[in-house]
């Protein structure tokens, strides 16, 4: 289950316009044509990017009368934070080692 949901928000992560609109909306909700406006895309094109945002659990949506807003939900980033974290573990001590040989190889 917590694959399926690191797919699913690497793979919004992936777009350069959908990170754009993450970071809109880290600063606020929005509706769906001033998350376009930025990318001078249609409403169809940028209700396609929420879609799939949504479908992460990055986004949610709601509707205003005709607007639908949206609005950030961090928690599938502190998953994916978490799990880079593990690697980031992973080459610091690999880099540490060979910090310490280049070191060791300096000094004989």
């Amino acid at each position: 289950m917590v694959e399926q949901r690191l797919d699913a928000t690497f793979h919004a992560l992936a777009d350069p316009t959908r990170r754009g609109m993450l970071a809109n909306l880290a600063l606020g909700e929005r509706s769906i044509g001033e998350l376009a406006e930025p990318f001078a895309m249609t409403f169809a094109g940028a209700s396609k990017h929420v879609k799939v945002l949504e479908g992460a659990g990055l986004v949610a949506r709601r509707k205003v009368g005709r607007t639908q807003l949206c609005s950030l939900r961090a928690g599938p980033l502190r998953e994916a934070d978490q799990w880079l974290k593990q690697w980031e573990q992973f080459w610091t001590v690999r880099l540490d080692r060979l910090e310490a040989l280049i070191e060791a190889e300096k000094n004989a």
